[in-house]
């Protein structure tokens, strides 16, 4: 069978953090089930932050409104230059790139798949001017979506309880397990706490800090490290924080990638993520294929972590993270690595390149009519 021709639009900078390596994974998956996958991405204003050179890119021009939006007036006659794909693929549904790609799908009599990546949470939604979009733009977008792909029960309920019908798939982000899976777990030299993604206000990152405050005396030999970039100003907050309270043992390692990222994972006993609300979290899967057990917070859809004995699902408030940074302390190191184990099991049978790949491709065949609904896929009917 020829392979079908796919065109994919989202981020392949890396200073994206989870939706690039997200889409790439994908794109990968993808590739392993005879798919041919270009990408339309977003101007990069330096290639060596491009998460792999090897990827068929096309970038565009610099947008002339960047928040939000990302209009390119070039974009349109960009498309043009391109050859028809079977099938488009949209990441979110907030900016211009999506609108013309799905333009450009309507045009080829062809299908468009498009993947949330949590832009419907209702913490997402609370401006008037998105409330305004999904009545226009965004909502004729969404709708018009032969499938849309949500990576968890959660991101679909939301979905639904917006009003949209049209079919929905559930298919969690992949992770590359190639080389790591297969890894011995670290013994961290101390007790090694950490956080790792962007440092923006809603991941609420200063409650690892005050925990090592509030627990000082028990985590005098243990260290809290925070890896990540995003917003200076938050950043600036966290370190005055850190430096108000006099604590010597917590670290920001700044934006990591590479081999010191993954150094800086597997040096970690556990990762806490406090956020607000995430839609995934590809940071949670980072650390549980390398035997790192996780601390996720209930505005997050990781309940899997418990079901699998390789983390906790807590609620998100300064207690509860301090009564589990507290019960971490107390933990043998062999019940550790066992949690770790449990969780590099779990990756690889629901979490891995191929068997989301192969998911992917399932959506692909059936919104192209050539096979019938998968399972994960649900329908109003």
């Amino acid at each position: 069978m020829d392979k079908l021709k796919v065109l994919q639009f989202g981020p392949v900078d890396i200073r994206y953090g989870g939706p690039t390596l997200s889409t790439y994974l994908t794109i990968k998956g993808l590739e392993q089930n005879n798919m041919e996958v270009d990408i339309l991405t977003y101007y990069i204003d330096d290639k060596s932050y491009m998460i792999d050179e090897k990827v068929k890119a096309f970038f565009m021009e610099k947008p002339i409104i960047k928040a939000n939006f990302g209009y390119v007036p070039s974009l349109q006659k960009r498309l043009n230059c391109l050859p028809k794909y079977d099938i488009y693929h949209v990441q979110g549904c907030w900016e211009y790139p999506g609108l013309v790609m799905a333009k450009r799908a309507r045009h080829y009599g062809a299908p468009y798949v498009l993947t949330l990546r949590g832009v419907l949470y209702p913490q997402s939604i609370d401006s008037i001017v998105k409330k305004i979009a999904l009545k226009t733009y965004a909502g004729k977008l969404l709708s018009g979506a032969s499938c849309i792909q949500a990576t968890c029960e959660e991101e679909m309920s939301y979905y639904r309880q917006l009003g949209f019908t049209n079919p929905v798939a559930i298919i969690p982000n992949p992770i590359e397990t190639k080389g790591i899976i297969e890894r011995e777990i670290n013994t961290p030299d101390k007790l090694r706490i950490g956080y790792l993604g962007r440092i923006h206000p809603r991941k609420r990152i200063e409650r690892l800090i005050y925990a090592f405050d509030a627990l000082r005396d028990k985590l005098s030999n243990s260290e809290l490290v925070i890896i990540g970039g995003d917003v200076p100003e938050y950043e600036e907050f966290l370190k005055k924080e850190v430096e108000r309270l006099k604590l010597k043992n917590v670290r920001f390692a700044g934006f990591l990638k590479g081999k010191e990222k993954d150094e800086a994972i597997c040096s970690l006993s556990y990762l806490i993520v406090p956020s607000d609300f995430e839609n995934f979290g590809n940071i949670v899967t980072e650390a549980l294929v390398r035997g790192v057990p996780v601390v996720a917070s209930k505005g997050m859809p990781w309940k899997c972590l418990e079901d699998n004995g390789c983390g906790w699902w807590i609620d998100n408030d300064q207690s509860s993270i301090n009564k589990i940074v507290s019960e971490l302390i107390e933990i043998p190191e062999s019940q550790r690595k066992t949690m770790g184990i449990n969780g590099k099991h779990m990756i690889e049978r629901d979490f891995s390149i191929s068997a989301l790949g192969k998911k992917m491709t399932e959506v692909y065949m059936w919104v192209l009519g050539k096979t019938q609904k998968p399972s994960f896929v649900y329908t109003l009917e």
